[in-house]
């Protein structure tokens, strides 16, 4: 089963539900058909760490809500086709750094680490939002992901 490919830690003390991570993460994979082996790991991460990778790696100071490390450099396959497989990469997301997005969005802090995950695996696969049509088409994705996700 995907789940298994997909590592999962958390290394706060927030409450999230791991199982649910590990299965709204599946499912996107499956639905964006990515290759059945293909893996990727996602950390909850504490701010004082999310902090030294955001100035690390993006070169802007103090921490932010997620980051993505794409890895082999997958990415969305064409219609009707299936990636190729290997290691997607690691998402980080730092919950410390939650709380004044979760009273804009109306979100939980679950529904929000869903809706992070979902962002970040969007990024691990190429997506990005610099642009206003690949801003567009990115967060289309990935609400029409989550409406998958969470329709019986």
């Amino acid at each position: 089963m995907r789940a298994s490919l997909i590592e999962i830690d958390n290394e706060t003390d927030s409450v999230i539900d791991l199982t649910a991570i590990a299965d709204l993460a599946a499912h996107h994979l499956d639905s964006l058909r990515i290759h059945e082996q293909a893996s990727m790991s996602i950390t909850f991460i504490d701010t004082e760490r999310m902090t030294t990778l955001h100035e690390d790696w993006m070169q802007e100071p103090g921490a932010t809500d997620v980051l993505s490390f794409p890895i082999d450099e997958i990415t969305l396959p064409a219609e009707g086709e299936i990636s190729e497989s290997g290691f997607l990469g690691d998402i980080v997301i730092c919950p410390a750094f939650l709380p004044p997005q979760l009273v804009e969005s109306g979100r939980t802090l679950q529904h929000e680490c869903e809706y992070l995950v979902t962002h970040g695996i969007l990024h691990l696969l190429g997506l990005d939002h610099q642009e206003e049509e690949e801003h567009l088409v990115m967060f289309t994705l990935s609400d029409e992901l989550l409406q998958d996700w969470r329709t019986p």
